[in-house]
């Protein structure tokens, strides 16, 4: 394939490699109460405060022996949010009369719930009735997951060689994964919507990661080339399985919708499912599709009345092109939309991947790029190709902006999942701000700078 070629149909398929027969092929106890606070209410404080640098671990002491020292709790040390421990030194019915309750987790200590971030107070409250307590600390694991394509983790076999999900380190997700943890959280995905063709549910690498899907083909053929069950898999691909690939996301619920036939997809099938998206509680929807377009004017109005609409609510995403010198294709080009260019080997642009025009500075602030793969560009190797699932049940190498753009879908997904409270915009403002600078003036996805900035 020509770099200069448009594609013949309006999805944005992954550039073809010489491995591959083809980038597109043929063609998602008891109630603990709340402790009160005291008037008037504090402000609420960040998600999550605890500070990450290396810190020795606190002190256990032996079962059965003495398991506390007063006054001896560390609040700077990392914590579970919204948990303080207390000693049996403090009866039930004594708790009570403090206005808390909680339950007992294991003989002789009780853990009771607080707001995120009220911990320190609360706790002191207990102290001076003459509790003993201290943080729910939390130990972070010393291994990375056991899937053989995170870096490190020996590869996935394809062609004969093996290759690693290199793209992770390279977008910092190794250390928003162990920051989420620090703060008491997984890497979960909020609730995600992915607008693509057919994604083979029955993969051992997706399995327990997808919601019902639903098709807007209404008959027509689907593609079955892989396209939709590669996209969906660097967002969801099950981690710590100790096979093949980790997703971005390592657990949460994702939506395959299929809106990509034989013959691509079309306005009415794609606005249709954007607002079903929406209505099923999508907060992340992303769209590995689009066409060319010519001018500024709106080239459908239809598709962007549901974009707007869906905006309000859902962090739209878009692949950007796969011609370089056609500007944003749609919708990566609409105004509510986060447009994703792919990044080749390096930091800069790959030389398939579409970037905004002149007449395009709009959007070009809602511009970023993300690991695409090298494609055919000078010098690329298979290496500097993304690993991705394969449609027929295995694993095989893709680029193409298609590949790029859910990988800035999950880390708007593990965004909205580590502080609910984020509007979609202030997700989508987050996200871009939090990027890596480019010596081009891009910005580069760090998962990990985007996941602190919405725990702020």
């Amino acid at each position: 394939m020509r770099w200069s070629m448009r594609l013949p149909v309006p999805v944005l398929c992954a550039v073809t490699l010489s491995l591959l027969l083809s980038a597109c092929g043929g063609g998602s106890g008891g109630t603990i109460t709340p402790v009160p606070e005291p008037a008037p209410a504090p402000t609420p404080g960040p998600v999550c405060t605890q500070s990450l640098s290396a810190q020795p671990a606190p002190a256990v002491a032996p079962m059965g022996g003495a398991a506390w020292v007063a006054g001896a709790a560390d609040w700077s040390r990392p914590h579970v949010p919204g948990r303080v421990l207390v000693s049996s030194a403090v009866s039930g019915p004594a708790l009570s009369t403090l206005g808390v309750t909680g339950q007992e987790v294991v003989p002789g200590v009780t853990v009771v719930t607080t707001l995120p971030g009220a911990e320190a107070s609360v706790a002191g409250r207990l102290q001076t009735q003459g509790a003993v307590i201290q943080p729910d600390y939390l130990y972070v694991p010393l291994a990375v997951p056991n899937d053989p394509g995170v870096p490190g983790n020996g590869g996935v076999p394809v062609g004969g060689a093996r290759y690693e999900q290199s793209y992770l380190t390279r977008v910092n997700a190794p250390q928003a994964w162990t920051f989420l943890q620090s703060c008491g959280k997984i890497p979960v995905a909020a609730r995600m919507a992915v607008l693509d063709s057919l994604v083979n549910a029955a993969h051992p690498d997706l399995q327990g990661r997808l919601a019902a899907g639903r098709s807007y083909l209404a008959g027509s053929p689907s593609d079955d080339g892989g396209h939709g069950t590669a996209t969906t898999g660097l967002i969801a691909a099950t981690t710590n399985n100790a096979q093949g690939m980790a997703g971005l996301t390592w657990t949460g619920t994702v939506t395959p919708l299929e809106v990509i036939g034989a013959s691509g997809a079309s306005t009415s099938t794609v606005a249709q499912a954007v607002r079903d998206a929406v209505s099923g509680g999508a907060l992340v929807i992303n769209m590995s599709l689009g066409i060319a377009v010519t001018g500024t004017t709106d080239p459908d109005p239809v598709l962007s009345k549901a974009l707007s609409d869906a905006a309000k609510s859902a962090v739209l995403v878009a692949s950007a092109g796969n011609t370089a010198g056609d500007g944003l294709y749609y919708p990566a080009s609409h105004p509510d939309v986060i447009a994703v260019g792919a990044a080749g080997s390096g930091d800069a642009l790959a030389c398939y991947s579409a970037r905004p025009l002149t007449a395009q500075l709009t959007q070009s602030a809602q511009f970023m790029i993300a690991p695409g793969g090298a494609g055919n560009c000078p010098g690329a190797t298979n290496g500097a190709q993304l690993l991705v699932l394969n449609h027929g049940g295995g694993y095989t190498l893709q680029a193409g902006t298609s590949f790029a753009a859910p990988l800035v879908s999950g880390a708007a997904a593990l965004m909205r999942a580590a502080n609910p409270a984020l509007s979609a915009q202030e997700t989508k403002t987050r996200l871009l701000t939090s990027a890596r600078p480019t010596a081009d003036g891009l910005r580069f996805l760090d998962v990990n700078a985007a996941v602190r900035s919405a725990t702020r």
